[in-house]
C-alpha cells in the first residue's frame, strides 16, 4: 500500500519515512502541503495520507479540506500527525476531514496501529467499490433481459405484463 507523507521537519520526515518503509509500506514523501496536494492530483495517488498540521504554503488541515471536497479523494484515509494536541485542535482537525489524529512525538506502536487501521479501511472501501461496480453491471444486465419479449415458440404467442398471452399477429 502506498502512503503519502507531508512533513516539513526533516528529522520527523525521515523518522516517519523510515518507520513506514520498515513496516512494508511504499512511501511518497513531500515537504509541504502544496507538494502533497500536487502529488494527490497524479494518477494512482495514495489513498492513505499522513499530514503534518503546521507546514509552509498549505497546512495539513487545508489539505484535508481540499481532499474532502474532491470526489476522487473523498475516500482517502487521512491521519494528522502534529504537535498540536489540545482537545480543540483535535476537534478542529477531525472536523476538517481527518480520520485520525496522532500527536508528536509519536509512539511507533501507536502510529503503526493507526496506520494499519487506515490501511484496512482503505482496503475495505476499495473492495466495496468493486462490489458496487459488479452489482451495477448485474443490474444493467437484468434490465436488458427484462426488455426481451416472452414468446412461446410452440404456440407463437407473446405474454404481456399482466401475464396474458396474445397472438403475435395482434
Amino acid at each position: 500500500m502506498r502512503i503519502l507523507i507531508a512533513e516539513d521537519d526533516p528529522v520527523s520526515r525521515r523518522l516517519l519515512q523510515a518507520a513506514l518503509v520498515k513496516w512494508g509500506y511504499d512511501v511518497i514523501v513531500t515537504t509541504n502541503g502544496k507538494e502533497a496536494w500536487e502529488a494527490l492530483q497524479q494518477p494512482g495517488a495514495p489513498s492513505l495520507l499522513v499530514l503534518d498540521w503546521l507546514m509552509p504554503e498549505t497546512d495539513g488541515v487545508e489539505v484535508c479540506r481540499q481532499a474532502r471536497e474532491t470526489p476522487a479523494l473523498k475516500s482517502a484515509y487521512i491521519i494528522l500527525l502534529t504537535s498540536r494536541g489540545s482537545k480543540e485542535d483535535i476537534v478542529q482537525g477531525l472536523q476538517a476531514g481527518a480520520d485520525d489524529y496522532v500527536t508528536k512525538p509519536f509512539d511507533h506502536g501507536e502510529l503503526r496501529a493507526r496506520v494499519q487501521v487506515g490501511a484496512r479501511v482503505v482496503q475495505l472501501q476499495s473492495a466495496l467499490a468493486d462490489r458496487v461496480k459488479e452489482l451495477e453491471e448485474a443490474i444493467a444486465n437484468v434490465k436488458q433481459l427484462q426488455g426481451l419479449l416472452p414468446i412461446c415458440s410452440y404456440c407463437k404467442k407473446i405474454r404481456d405484463d399482466g401475464n396474458y398471452w396474445h397472438r403475435v399477429e395482434s
